[in-house]
């Protein structure tokens, strides 16, 4: 064990964590289930019952399938299809910086889930205890994990949008 998988180990808890938080506010916090339903409704990602369980559980499972670092370039696209929809339907009007609710965080979230990929879950993942010394292990980091990580999650986030976002008409006023 190295600084390097230590290092990685602590990145990937707290990405992982952070995100599976956000899955799980969806499913119980205030509103629960049916309160995140009727804001993806409100902001046009329709309809509103189907993207909040797939946003929650996407969130859940990403986040937690990266912290333990389990195909890492899997939970990794899962960040970016994520953070690319929350930045395209939500954050993009407000600008770059999150102090005004823009979309800097969704970057920086995708951006260090396919570093993550890049670099490999490291010695302290189960991507590591489970299949390290096969050739499958090869796919899970370097060129093919970043690779896999950006063109999984940006074929899903521009699929979801392109297929459900429907942005509600701005009133005049």
């Amino acid at each position: 064990m190295t600084a390097y998988d230590v290092g990685l180990l602590i990145l990937r808890v707290v990405l992982g964590l952070t995100m599976a938080a956000h899955g799980y506010n969806k499913f119980f916090g205030k509103g629960g289930l049916k309160g995140t339903a009727g804001w993806f409704d409100s902001m046009g990602m329709k309809p509103g019952m189907f993207h909040a369980r797939i946003a929650a559980g996407t969130e859940m499972a990403a986040g937690l399938g990266l912290a333990v670092g389990l195909l890492t370039p899997i939970p990794a696209a899962g960040f970016v299809a994520l953070m690319l929809v929350a930045a395209w339907t939500v954050h993009r009007p407000n600008g770059f910086f999150i102090v005004k609710e823009g979309w800097e965080y969704n970057l920086v979230l995708a951006v260090a889930a396919v570093a993550v990929a890049t670099l490999g879950a490291g010695k302290l993942s189960l991507d590591y205890l489970l299949l390290s010394g096969t050739g499958f292990y090869d796919l899970l980091h370097g060129w093919w994990g970043l690779v896999i990580a950006v063109a999984l999650g940006l074929a899903g986030g521009i699929g979801q949008l392109v297929i459900f976002y429907r942005p509600p008409a701005k009133t005049g006023g």
